[in-house]
């Protein structure tokens, strides 16, 4: 018995010693990754290596645009865009909107459990650079420690800088500047207001929706988008 209670001890020791261990090295490749992203442009990430995956398994061929472009090469109307569709109280959080989540949660209860998207463009950034795809506990709790990391490293203006050129934007396409070419044949920092509103208006749907050719659904979008942005004054690196 006490030789049980002796080995017991040990292992529990063991296991302490190896979560430490990983805790360790996970907050600080976690920190030297977001560091190395505030200045280094995001070549690829894990939805795109996925989405290649995907298109091996159906025996599709392999479809992947992505070129990055600074912030200064995206259209001011895109920037505005983006902020308006997907997260209007960007600049007034910290990462998260717990009044989305909390309007959310009661719209959910309306809709017998389904829960429409509240995350912040923050959160989404730290979900499409860092993580995989998915709804499990552990993920969110990553996701938490990856937007909380960004927020205080990165700024606002990387943040949009990031998702604007990592967010899926189509079939194989990522990014303003792709998705400018791909729907418009015109480069980002060209984008009228309209196109903009457009590209951003498919974003619930990508792969399903098209900025080019777009449905009733995705023409009401773009009208409300851009009603949106009337109502708001440019992004704050955008005013003159």
């Amino acid at each position: 018995m006490i030789q049980l209670n002796i080995n017991r001890r040990k292992m529990i020791r063991f296991l302490l010693r190896v979560l430490l261990k990983s805790a360790i090295w996970f907050v600080g490749l976690s920190l030297f990754s977001v560091i190395v992203f505030k200045w280094m442009p995001v070549p690829v990430t894990p939805l795109m290596l996925i989405r290649n995956v995907q298109q091996v398994a159906k025996g599709e061929k392999l479809k992947l645009k992505h070129d990055w472009v600074s912030i200064k090469k995206i259209s001011p109307h895109m920037q505005l865009a983006a902020v308006c569709s997907e997260d209007q109280n960007f600049f007034k959080h910290h990462g998260f909107d717990f009044g989305a989540m909390k309007k959310a949660m009661k719209e959910a209860e309306k809709k017998n459990g389904k829960l429409r998207g509240a995350s912040t463009i923050s959160q989404q950034t730290a979900k499409n650079v860092f993580l995989w795809q998915g709804r499990s506990w552990v993920r969110k709790g990553v996701e938490v420690w990856f937007t909380g990391l960004i927020e205080l490293i990165w700024g606002k203006k990387r943040i949009l800088e990031v998702y604007l050129n990592s967010i899926e934007m189509g079939n194989g396409i990522y990014g303003a500047e792709a998705a400018a070419q791909n729907y418009f044949g015109t480069p980002a920092s060209k984008l009228s207001k309209y196109q903009a509103a457009s590209i951003i208006a498919i974003l619930p749907s990508p792969r399903k929706w098209s900025a080019a050719n777009p449905g009733p659904y995705v023409q009401s979008r773009t009208q409300w988008i851009i009603g949106q942005m009337r109502l708001h004054s440019p992004l704050p690196w955008n005013q003159n």
